[in-house]
């Protein structure tokens, strides 16, 4: 049940780090290529988003939400896709900040002025032209959030609001093993110590690919 949960926690924390992407470079890029107004708006959005107790935000979403989703999708499916959704919506604004930096700085180079000389379209520059020259930060903030999801998700699961039980998940092992601690210590063991091993993994990798993409990192 461990490995089997581990397999759904993680594929939580994919997908949800899917969903952060998408939204933070898409506000991001946008925020940062046309300024003035409309990067203004952005960022108070993005503000507020970092302003908001993600916790309490996730437990209100998920009750206002849980049933109709599991109606619509089954019970299983439902509560993957409120989940997965919830915590994207939920974890874009720092990327959306790295992606606008990205653009505020790229945009005045002179790539980006040759292509608005042959009259090429804003999508065009935005997205062909400026956002490869933007991935590296936005590969080390998507490595890094799935090791946030899988602990959001799995926090959700402990407090009884994540995953049904035929559905384990690691939190949700560890919430099915309170009640029996003191006689089975390691029913809560080993989902908590493969929730650290785990996380701390993708950090790594997510340190050590800064360390691979950044083009100022000097040779030894």
């Amino acid at each position: 049940m461990v490995l089997y949960g581990g397999r759904v926690s993680i594929a939580v924390g994919i997908a949800a780090m899917l969903v952060a992407v998408f939204l933070g470079t898409f506000i991001g890029s946008f925020s940062g290529y046309f300024g003035g107004r409309t990067d203004n708006g952005l960022v108070w959005v993005t503000d507020l988003f970092l302003a908001l107790p993600t916790l309490p935000v996730l437990l209100l979403v998920i009750y206002l939400f849980r049933d109709s989703l599991r109606k619509a999708f089954g019970i299983n499916m439902g509560i993957f896709i409120l989940t997965v959704f919830v915590i994207g919506a939920l974890s874009w604004m720092p990327i959306s900040r790295l992606v606008r930096a990205s653009f505020l700085s790229l945009k005045q180079k002179e790539f980006v002025e040759a292509a608005h000389s042959v009259g090429s379209r804003t999508p065009h520059i935005m997205f062909r032209h400026i956002l490869p020259n933007s991935m590296s930060p936005i590969i080390v903030a998507a490595t890094l959030s799935v090791g946030a999801a899988i602990i959001l998700e799995s926090t959700l699961s402990f407090l009884g609001v994540g995953f049904p039980p035929d559905m384990p998940t690691w939190g949700r092992l560890l919430y099915d093993s309170r009640d029996y601690i003191e006689q089975f210590p390691w029913l809560a063991i080993f989902p908590g110590l493969l929730i650290s091993i785990t996380v701390l993994s993708i950090n790594f990798m997510g340190d050590g690919l800064r360390d691979a993409l950044d083009p100022r990192r000097t040779q030894g």
